[in-house]
């Protein structure tokens, strides 16, 4: 779907700074002219992104813009809650994770994500056994 492509070639300029459209073209298993349609499209949308000539060029987000889309559905991001909520509460470096990667979600999704999170839980016993805190 061709806003998925979008959305991804916005978030990998973002990670990476720059890239070219062949760059695009391997990552998004597409030919390299769609890759740059899909740049050009981007840049009329007033996405602020603009093209770089010559060697060491490629494709630049303007001043280093930032967006704070996450590229994920709805679906993607229960998926990913509800896989992190058994590790959540292991360590304060996971449980600040968590908190970041819930707080870069579009808005909508954070209620479901925090409520995947907690909805599974991990007992640590054995069956009969004796949790020891340290």
């Amino acid at each position: 779907m061709r806003a998925d492509r979008l959305v991804a070639a916005l978030l990998l300029m973002q990670v990476r700074g720059r890239v070219t459209a062949a760059e695009l073209a391997a990552e998004l298993e597409v030919s390299v002219a769609t890759a740059r349609r899909d740049l050009e499209a981007l840049s009329s949308a007033g996405v602020p992104v603009y093209p770089q000539p010559g060697r060491g060029g490629g494709w630049r987000l303007v001043g280093r813009a930032r967006t704070d889309l996450s590229g994920l559905t709805s679906s993607e991001a229960r998926a990913l809650f509800l896989l992190l909520g058994p590790v959540a509460g292991m360590s304060a470096q996971v449980r600040g994770a968590v908190r970041k990667l819930v707080r870069a979600l579009p808005e909508p999704f954070r209620e479901d994500a925090r409520v995947a999170v907690d909805a599974v839980v991990v007992d640590g016993a054995a069956w009969g056994g004796v949790v020891r805190v340290r």
